[in-house]
């Protein structure tokens, strides 16, 4: 029998943890955080800012339900498809740094520059989590 990502503890905890975050930071973006993630739109964003949040936020919330809803081969994909974003979005938490825009109690650049090390970890755990073990 073949061990797919869903029998794996570690893997389905984190996908679950993954997946309701993102769907929290996504109705977040819509309702009470929209000032804090205006902070982190970059000025080339070509779109509105307060547009760009709403959008984005949207996408968060349906990557989040894709993650805790999607099986087989679609998990996979999905995983790919957040890793995608997070990679999409990293620019955002550079422009926080660059511009010194305080959000989320990201108030020095220290501490605006440590949360950078995280995008990656977001990125590997959308992949690991959506993953079979082998």
């Amino acid at each position: 029998m073949t061990r797919s990502a869903s029998s794996s503890p570690a893997r389905t905890i984190a996908r679950l943890l993954l997946g309701g975050a993102l769907v929290f930071a996504g109705t977040s973006h819509l309702t009470f955080a929209r000032d804090d993630f205006r902070a982190q739109v970059p000025d080339f964003v070509p779109l509105k800012t307060d547009t760009t949040v709403l959008a984005s936020g949207v996408v968060e919330i349906g990557l989040g339900a894709a993650l805790l809803l999607t099986r087989g081969s679609a998990r996979k994909a999905t995983g790919s498809i957040a890793a995608a974003f997070f990679t999409a979005i990293f620019p955002g938490n550079i422009a926080q740094l660059v511009h010194h825009r305080d959000a989320f109690g990201l108030d020095t650049d220290r501490k605006r520059a440590i949360r950078l090390v995280f995008q990656p970890v977001l990125i590997a755990v959308a992949l690991w989590s959506t993953r079979s073990p082998r």
